[in-house]
C-alpha cells in the first residue's frame, strides 16, 4: 500500500503548485510614470430642487382636415349642332358629294372657331367582324379628317376614334337602319 499512497503524496504538492501558478493571472505593477494622476476630491453639489408638477396641457379635439377642393371635371367632347353627321355607302370610306358639302360647312365653322378641338367618331353597321368594322370605322374617320385638313382646319385640333359596330344608333335588321349606323359623328370641346 505504500506505493499508491506515496505516489499520491508526491503528486499532490506538484498539482497544487501547478494550479496555484496557472490559476490567477498577475496584474502588471504600475509605476509612477504610467499611473493616472489622482482625481481632485469631488465637491458636494447642492441638491437640485424637484421639478414643480406640470399640469397636463389641455388636449384639443382632433379636427377633421378641410375637404380638398374638387378639381374641375375635364372638359368632355360634346355634340355640336353646327357639325352634322356624314354617312357612307356599305363597306366604303369614300366621302360622297352630299357629305362633302356637309363637311365643307363643318370646316368653315371650325376655321371660324379656332378654340374648338374636334373628335371624329367612325361608326359601322353590324355586318362584318368587330376587327374589320373597327378598321373600317377608322378609315371613315380619317377620310373626314383628311377632307377637313385639306379645307384649312389644323390637323393638330383633330382626334379620330373608331367604334366599329359597337355603338349603333339603330338596332333593326334592315338596310335603312344599317345606313344610319354607317356614319362619322363630330364632337367638340374647348381647348
Amino acid at each position: 500500500m505504500n506505493g499508491p499512497i506515496r505516489t499520491a503524496a508526491t503528486l499532490l504538492p506538484i498539482i497544487s503548485l501547478t494550479l496555484l501558478l496557472a490559476g490567477c493571472p498577475k496584474r502588471p505593477a504600475m509605476t509612477a510614470a504610467t499611473a493616472p494622476p489622482p482625481l481632485p476630491p469631488a465637491a458636494a453639489a447642492p441638491p437640485t430642487p424637484a421639478p414643480a408638477p406640470v399640469a397636463p396641457a389641455p388636449v384639443a379635439p382632433p379636427t377633421a382636415p378641410a375637404p380638398a377642393p374638387t378639381p374641375a371635371p375635364p372638359k368632355e367632347y360634346r355634340a355640336n349642332a353646327a357639325l352634322k353627321q356624314i354617312f357612307f355607302a356599305f363597306d366604303k370610306a369614300d366621302i360622297r358629294p352630299d357629305d362633302a358639302q356637309t363637311l365643307a360647312a363643318s370646316a368653315a365653322y371650325l376655321k371660324a372657331n379656332p378654340n374648338q378641338l374636334l373628335l371624329i367618331e367612325g361608326h359601322c353597321d353590324e355586318r362584318g367582324t368587330s376587327e374589320y368594322n373597327l378598321a373600317l370605322g377608322e378609315r371613315r374617320a380619317k377620310a373626314a379628317m383628311t377632307f377637313l385638313v385639306s379645307n384649312g382646319v389644323e390637323a393638330s385640333r383633330i382626334t379620330t376614334i373608331s367604334y366599329g359596330k359597337e355603338r349603333p344608333v339603330c338596332t333593326e335588321k334592315n338596310e335603312s337602319c344599317w345606313a344610319k349606323n354607317r356614319n362619322d359623328t363630330f364632337l367638340t370641346k374647348d381647348r
